[in-house]
């Protein structure tokens, strides 16, 4: 039997697609959720897992919709194998019911887990060039020099109340603490 499986990431992702694309190459039954490939727990593949039995078939759009690590990939079609299973990948057109897909899906596996420690290190080196240059990332202070001065005196010298603060500058409860 080939059974499906399919991913998004978030909420705002929709499944049709992949869903559609795995109906059409024959998946009689389909998992499908929305949860980041990087968790552990992922319900509706335990289900899959746990439900299939030999000479299945474990269909997915792309190999990333298992997961985001070459680890966990491994890992995940290697149980499918022990259950007497087979992988197959529609994108990547890999099939480990055969020898040469097996070897495929391990060499596309590598290079997908390059390629993201790749970008991984690009970033880093992005954003080490950029502090070097005095830019620094993230989200701009909600509140000046200045004005965290001027809370901590109408704080500590005036007595005013964090809410009351916070009210004032425009800012959140948590804002004023941290000045």
């Amino acid at each position: 039997m080939l059974v499906g499986y399919a991913r998004v990431s978030t909420e705002d992702q929709q499944l049709d697609g992949q869903v559609e694309a795995l109906e059409a190459a024959g998946a009689e039954r389909i998992w499908a959720e929305k949860v980041s490939g990087s968790k552990s727990n992922r319900e509706e593949l335990a289900k899959l897992l746990d439900q299939i039995r030999p000479d299945d078939v474990v269909i997915v759009t792309r190999y990333d919709r298992l997961s985001r690590s070459l680890q966990d990939l491994l890992s995940i079609v290697e149980e499918i194998r022990k259950k007497g299973a087979g992988f197959k990948s529609l994108a990547e057109d890999i099939d480990t019911t055969t020898p040469a897909g097996r070897l495929v899906f391990h060499v596309f596996a590598s290079i997908a887990q390059f390629e993201r420690e790749r970008i991984s290190e690009r970033t880093r080196e992005g954003l080490a060039s950029a502090r070097k240059r005095g830019r620094v990332g993230g989200r701009p202070a909600a509140l000046s020099a200045e004005q965290r001065q001027e809370v901590r005196v109408m704080r500590d010298d005036q007595g005013r109340g964090i809410a009351e603060l916070a009210r004032l500058f425009g800012v959140s409860p948590n804002t004023i603490r941290r000045a």
